[in-house]
Order: structure tokens, then C-alpha cells, then sequence
């Protein structure tokens, strides 16, 4: 059971972090959101955040999120729902309908379902493209070499807009080089979202320019199992 006055804390922890490592940076601390990762948190866990004023949210399955969001955005209108995890192109549909932004674009039939659900809906969430910044075999995103040419097929031949990159480092590697890479390849091409650092690195992150942090433990605890 998540305890609300422990997510309350947490959380004000957390956003004490981030001021700290943004003035570290000499960076404005409103220029870092904070989106909470709500993966595997029931409903009654999210709401001691809502109610503490956090709006930007993260899940990684479309169907846990349409199962717990409705709800909640009918008390808060104003939460903005980020889609981290991957995503099916069969799934395209529904996570046009129901995210704010989409952090994880990193292939073309991807690219095209979400052009057409976008054309058909009329919703334009933000797109942020996945880099796979350690090319790991198991991990989506698009290899840093492949960027330009994938960028670039998303403007001319889908028509989408691009807002920003995500990176996930790998585990093992200090993230810092990773996330100095992913903000090298924003500034070439003009990107202005950096959605960058989790629990165990987001200070790390902001340093490096990340524009938006992961942060799921830190605020809700180790994960609650599925089931």
C-alpha cells in the first residue's frame, strides 16, 4: 500500500533536487518538468501527487493507462499524460486519443500510424524521438548514426513534427556521456525537448540539459507488482 503522506514527501523531495541541480547547471529550475512515472501505480496512489499539484504524468502501456486515467482527468483537467514505454503501431489509435506526448517514435511504420491517427483525430500530441544512445540490441530507439535520415523522414514523408529526443542509458554505463550525446544531436537539428534521467540519474541529467526528467521510484517507491 503507497502511503500518500510518503508520495507527498517524495515528491517535494524530488522537486527540491531538481531546483538544486539546475542552479548547479545555472539553469532556470522552471525549465525542468517533472513527470512522474505512474507505471504499475493504481489510481489511489496517483492522486496524493495530483492533489500535491503534480500535472505531468508518465506511463508505459496504453491499455494500464486507459484503465486509471479517464477517471483522473476528469478531476484534473489540466494533467498532461506522457507515453514512455514502447509502443505497437497497432496501439497508435488509442495513444493519440488518450497522451499529451509520445516520447518513444523510433521506426517508420510507427511513424506512419501515428501521421495517420494524427490526420484522422485531429490530436497533435508531441513527438519526441526515441536514440538508443548505447545501441543496445533489446532496447527500442533509433541508433545516433540513424537520426538525421529518420528525422528527416518524419518531416518529409509522414509530415510529423518532431518536438525533442529521449534516451534511457544503459545501466551499467555512467549516463552522463549519454545524455551529453543526446543533447549534441538535439542541438544539430534545433530540438528543443530533452526528456532525459530517472530516479537514479535525473540530477546528472538536468546538468547535461535535460528539459524533462523520468522519475518513478524516488516518488511512488520501489514498483508495485502487476496483478
Amino acid at each position: 500500500m503507497i502511503d500518500p503522506q510518503t508520495v507527498v514527501a517524495n515528491l517535494a523531495e524530488v522537486r527540491d533536487e531538481i531546483a538544486r541541480a539546475a542552479h548547479d547547471g545555472e539553469r532556470d529550475p522552471a525549465g525542468v518538468a517533472l513527470i512522474a512515472v505512474s507505471k504499475t501505480i493504481p489510481a489511489e496512489g496517483i492522486q496524493p501527487a495530483l492533489a500535491a499539484g503534480q500535472r505531468l504524468f508518465g506511463e508505459n502501456y496504453v491499455q494500464e493507462a486507459k484503465s486509471k486515467w479517464p477517471a483522473l482527468r476528469e478531476a484534473y483537467p489540466d494533467a498532461e499524460l506522457h507515453l514512455i514505454g514502447p509502443l505497437q503501431s497497432n496501439k497508435a489509435r488509442e495513444a493519440v486519443e488518450l497522451f499529451d506526448v509520445i516520447h518513444t517514435l523510433d521506426r517508420t511504420s510507427l511513424a506512419a500510424a501515428l501521421a495517420k491517427e494524427i490526420q484522422r483525430s485531429g490530436r497533435h500530441p508531441t513527438l519526441l524521438v526515441q536514440v538508443n544512445t548505447g545501441e543496445e540490441p533489446q532496447k527500442g530507439g533509433v541508433a545516433p548514426g540513424a537520426v538525421d535520415a529518420f528525422l528527416a523522414e518524419c518531416r518529409e514523408t509522414h509530415g510529423l513534427t518532431v518536438s525533442g529526443l529521449m534516451c534511457i542509458p544503459p545501466a551499467e554505463d555512467p549516463p552522463s556521456a549519454h545524455f551529453g550525446l543526446l543533447a549534441a544531436i538535439a542541438r544539430r537539428h534545433a530540438l528543443s525537448v530533452l526528456s532525459m534521467g530517472m530516479s537514479a540519474d535525473y540530477p546528472a541529467a538536468i546538468q547535461m540539459g535535460a528539459t524533462h526528467v523520468r522519475v518513478g521510484s524516488a516518488i511512488f517507491g520501489a514498483r508495485q507488482p502487476k496483478g
